[in-house]
């Protein structure tokens, strides 16, 4: 309920300042890619310990 609140609070703030949104874009994007390399790198290191052809497909470099 709390996470509805705050989406609908987010949509008001775009409504009266547009330059939200690219702030809120630019910063969702910055977080995934962090995410993205954070677990490519666990992945990656832990990979020594286990066999596994799907992660070797896919975390290849």
């Amino acid at each position: 309920m709390l996470i509805g609140f705050m989406i609908i609070l987010a949509g008001i703030l775009i409504a009266v300042f547009p330059q939200l949104l690219s702030l809120i874009v630019a910063l969702f994007l910055i977080i995934i890619g962090s995410w993205v390399v954070i677990v490519s790198y666990y992945y990656k290191k832990i990979s020594k310990h286990f066999e596994n052809p799907f992660l070797d497909f896919f975390v290849r470099f």
